[in-house]
């Protein structure tokens, strides 16, 4: 299944393929959940929904969380209760169904490791263009 392929690559881009601990997914499979809710209902920035993530997240108050990560510098953080506020309901709760957490696991699972992710994905300062699978194997590389 391509989620579990991009979870994949999410996981060796934040170090922890195959590290043990925290969610049985561990963090690149609980990313991979969420960006493929996010293409799933369309118009979320195409191939590559990062873009169409951080837009929603700067709509909803966290412009300030998601320039950080994006641009040079410290990221700032963000809570779980601040992404539950953010994060439309259903695509919430279909991520937290996929990875077998309730909303406030994946929402706090998302807060962990969504600024450094992002961080990782846009090393130039801004959201590259291409799909995202892409954008992460030449991260990788």
């Amino acid at each position: 299944m391509a989620g579990n392929d991009l979870g994949s690559l999410l996981g060796g881009l934040l170090g922890g393929g195959q590290q043990g601990g925290g969610s049985s997914g561990g963090g690149g499979n609980i990313l991979a959940a969420l960006l493929g809710a996010l293409m799933s209902k369309g118009g979320a920035g195409g191939s590559n929904p990062l873009s169409g993530l951080l837009d929603g997240l700067n709509k909803a108050g966290l412009a300030d969380q998601s320039r950080s990560w994006v641009g040079a510098g410290e990221n700032k953080e963000v809570t779980g209760a601040q992404l539950q506020q953010a994060l439309p309901d259903d695509t919430l709760r279909q991520v937290a169904e996929e990875a077998g957490v309730s909303p406030e696991q994946a929402a706090n699972e998302i807060a962990r490791v969504l600024p450094q992710a992002v961080d990782k994905l846009t090393p130039e300062g801004q959201v590259p263009s291409g799909s995202l699978e892409d954008l992460i194997r030449q991260q990788q590389l």
